[in-house]
């Protein structure tokens, strides 16, 4: 295994555990995560935690797997955009801020999400035990994040909108 090869493999191992953990802890109480989305404008509350868990802990364990690396990484990318939008750009870059904490988290795992996507998951991945790692990244990997984010923006659109003040926790 090549050095660039063990290092997409630590980063997908990192990235994906951290997805799977957030998945976690939104489903432990889908009700009490209902409750915080209905806080940040989101409609479908009920329908939005249970895929916010589902969807995050899926997409976790696909990078973690190495297995349709490009497309995880577009889903982690329009969870990512959704999180921004709605709740994280509100309190400025840093994510000490309070309620709700500033947007550096959020993006530096978009950043992550479209390394891999371009990058591709390296040789210890079921996509290159495939063949599909090379099929998968470049710059078609930049279109399949692309359409991620356009995934996300669908998502607000459907689902969000912005709270007035007094409503926001």
């Amino acid at each position: 295994m090549e050095t660039v090869d063990l290092l997409m493999l630590i980063l997908r191992l990192w990235i994906g555990l951290v997805m799977v953990m957030h998945g976690i802890n939104h489903g432990r109480s889908l009700d009490g995560t209902a409750r915080w989305l209905a806080s940040k404008g989101f409609g479908s509350e009920q329908i939005n935690a249970r895929l916010s868990a589902l969807s995050e802990i899926g997409l976790g364990a696909l990078l973690i797997a190495g297995f349709l690396t490009a497309f995880a990484a577009a889903g982690v990318a329009a969870t990512m955009l959704v999180a921004f939008w709605s709740v994280h750009r509100f309190s400025g870059f840093f994510n000490f801020r309070r309620p709700d904490e500033g947007y550096e988290y959020v993006a530096t795992v978009a950043v992550v999400a479209l390394v891999l996507a371009i990058a591709g998951p390296g040789s210890a991945s079921v996509d290159a035990a495939l063949g599909w790692s090379d099929v998968l990244d470049g710059w078609v990997g930049v279109a399949i994040y692309a359409g991620g984010l356009a995934a996300g923006v669908g998502q607000l659109a459907l689902f969000w909108h912005r709270p007035v003040e007094s409503d926001r926790m």
